[in-house]
């Protein structure tokens, strides 16, 4: 316990002068705000705790120099923006943030971000207003995987044929759309040898409750994230059997500010020797279960249906001896 304590007090210490410099760009639109925020290095690991009020990035880039540049394109009608006004002035106003720590933890950086205009002609406060009301909507969720190509970059790869022992970039993603922000985990994922689980199926567990097995046994590691709605999963590929082999993944949206011992990515890293939160390493005590058994939590009154899809990755993996 007191271990974790003492590495985040130095964390803090490491990466306070690296966010204080930060670079950050403020465009204010008719009824939106677009912001850039270059961060050192140091921070590029942490993207998934840059926040625009309660909103992450809507775009992340790592540049060639190493920095990493976050973009927050918004409306005023996201991200908890405050509305005043003040005398012939609209004002709306957030805060950027690194948050390193799940609330209620203070965060480690604020900027403020203000967009000013002036007042249109006629305009009447919403409470004035007997038109005005609250609208709402929903939606389902919509996921995707597939192979990457060997850039890493876009999927789908131009073959599924994989050299016994060579890496398989895997993406995963759900639809951002007009959800407030997803973070996407992969929850479970086997290596079975058919393209449908079924009882007498040949199966490998992969991915357990969040915890990458693959990486304590091999090279298999989580890539840092470009955007909390996708995940990447650079397996090691492994023989199971003979033929073809294909993977199947069960994946879950969350909070992402609400990571716990059932919710989370979780890999070992072996220059470390432990197991790391892939979205916020100052928080791997999550994943002191992954050695063990992980507790299965209560839904919180959620159904299961709306949060979770299983998938099977249908490019076949046929090993090159």
């Amino acid at each position: 316990m007191g271990t974790h304590l003492y590495l985040g007090v130095l964390i803090l210490a490491v990466f306070a002068p690296s966010v204080a410099n930060a670079d950050i760009d403020v465009v204010c639109g008719k009824n939106s705000v677009s912001v850039t925020w270059r961060v050192n290095a140091e921070l590029v690991p942490y993207a998934a705790r840059l926040f625009l009020g309660n909103c992450m990035a809507s775009q992340w880039n790592v540049l060639p120099t190493g920095e990493g540049e976050a973009q927050f394109n918004y409306t005023f009608t996201e991200c908890k923006f405050m509305k005043t006004i003040k005398g012939k002035r609209i004002i709306y106003r957030n805060e950027l943030s690194y948050r390193p720590q799940a609330k209620p933890n203070p965060p480690h950086f604020v900027h403020p971000i203000e967009c000013a205009f002036r007042r249109p002609r006629g305009w009447v406060p919403r409470f004035l207003n007997p038109g005005a009301g609250l609208s709402e909507g929903r939606s389902g969720l919509v996921f995707h995987m597939a192979l990457l190509n060997g850039k890493r970059s876009l999927p789908n790869a131009k073959t599924n044929v994989i050299t016994l022992g060579s890496p398989i970039p895997i993406w995963a993603a759900v639809e951002q759309k007009s959800h407030q922000p997803l973070l996407l985990l992969m929850e479970e994922c086997v290596a079975a040898t058919t393209a449908e689980l079924q009882p007498r199926s040949q199966v490998y567990p992969i991915i357990n409750k969040g915890c990458l097995l693959e990486s304590r046994k091999g090279n298999s590691v989580f890539l840092p994230r470009y955007h909390s709605s996708s995940i990447i999963l650079y397996l090691q590929s492994l023989k199971l059997g003979s033929g073809e082999m294909y993977i199947h993944c069960k994946l879950t949206v969350w909070d992402p500010e609400a990571l716990d011992e059932d919710k989370k990515a979780c890999h070992y890293v072996k220059g470390n020797d432990r197991w790391e939160l892939l979205d916020d390493p100052s928080q791997s005590s999550l994943c002191s279960c992954c050695d063990s058994s992980c507790k299965s939590r209560l839904r919180r009154g959620v159904e299961w249906g709306n949060l979770v899809c299983s998938l099977v990755w249908q490019h076949a993996i046929s090993p090159v001896l």
